[in-house]
């Protein structure tokens, strides 16, 4: 499932031809993917100029001039494609081909481009795991969806003070508090692993144990919360870890699991110098977690 760095860069890739563009008209080809399409979801859209997108997590939030919200997740295979309207792709060559076929093309947007060209957005989902649903005028922050997310791990809110307030007296992993999405929101399990080795913190060990006594931060949150930031940083400047079939909205791949430190990486010399340890696997909550047991404490 793409993470919080991939979701971003959808949104960058589409930020140029979407913002500002008038929606002319809208293809729903299907009555539902995930969750069933919202009522009048194609004449709900129709008119409306798209004033700005946004990412809030792991979800895509397309600002209509009329205030509504159109909340969209990509779930496990889903991806945005951008079309001229004489139906070639935007330029990109892919690493991994992605699905193109017209079966799996489920949501169409014809736009008028601020730039007077027309396009196409088109959203293609094979697995149908992704989904799509309003959020009302002014009701974006009230929204079950987004009303319970926690902070964003992209700015400098995100520091060793904040985590360890939020950590503070938790028995639970370091590993589950970091994928709590009320806490830091948008954290995945990809860049959890990589955050906590280059923070050399043990992803068994107590969240609360990061903290002072008194919830004050120490330096191992203030490693954390460096790792973190850094980390997604990084990542999105990468293009994403391009995971399976996963592609930016031009069609390419990102290249961030190339710098992989311990993701995947099981049986493999740890790559922290002088360290000596092998990377090993563990399962927590049903999910693979990665780590140095030799640099990791």
């Amino acid at each position: 499932m793409p993470e919080l760095p991939e979701v971003e860069t959808v949104k960058r890739g589409l930020q140029p031809s979407m913002e500002g563009a008038t929606i002319r008209e809208v293809e729903q080809r299907r009555p539902d993917l995930r969750f069933p399409f919202p009522e009048k979801f194609a004449e709900r859209l129709t008119g409306h100029r798209i004033s700005s997108l946004e990412r809030r997590a792991k979800y895509l939030i397309f600002h209509l001039d009329n205030g509504l919200g159109l909340i969209s997740h990509l779930g496990m295979s889903g991806s945005y494609r951008i079309e001229q309207e004489d139906g070639s792709d935007v330029p990109g060559s892919f690493h991994h081909e992605r699905s193109k076929s017209s079966s799996h093309d489920h949501v169409v947007l014809h736009l008028a481009g601020s730039d007077g060209i027309n396009r196409r957005i088109v959203y293609n989902d094979p697995r149908r795991f992704g989904f799509m649903l309003f959020a009302e005028p002014d009701q974006l922050n009230a929204h079950p969806l987004i009303k319970d997310l926690g902070t964003e791990p992209t700015g400098n809110s995100l520091d060793g003070s904040l985590i360890a307030r939020l950590f503070a007296g938790k028995a639970a992993p370091l590993k589950a508090a970091l994928l709590d999405q009320k806490l830091i929101a948008g954290l995945g399990n990809i860049y959890v692993c990589e955050a906590l080795w280059r923070a050399e913190l043990s992803p068994v060990r107590m969240a609360g144990s990061i903290a002072g006594p008194d919830g004050s931060a120490t330096p191992m949150s203030d490693r954390l919360a460096t790792s973190v930031r850094n980390v997604i940083a990084d990542a999105i400047k990468a293009g994403g870890s391009s995971l399976k079939d996963y592609a930016q909205t031009n069609g390419e791949l990102g290249y961030f699991q190339h710098s992989f430190s311990v993701y995947d990486r099981e049986g493999s010399p740890c790559p922290r110098e002088g360290c000596g340890g092998t990377i090993s696997r563990i399962v927590q909550s049903g999910r693979s977690t990665f780590y140095c047991p030799v640099c990791q404490h």
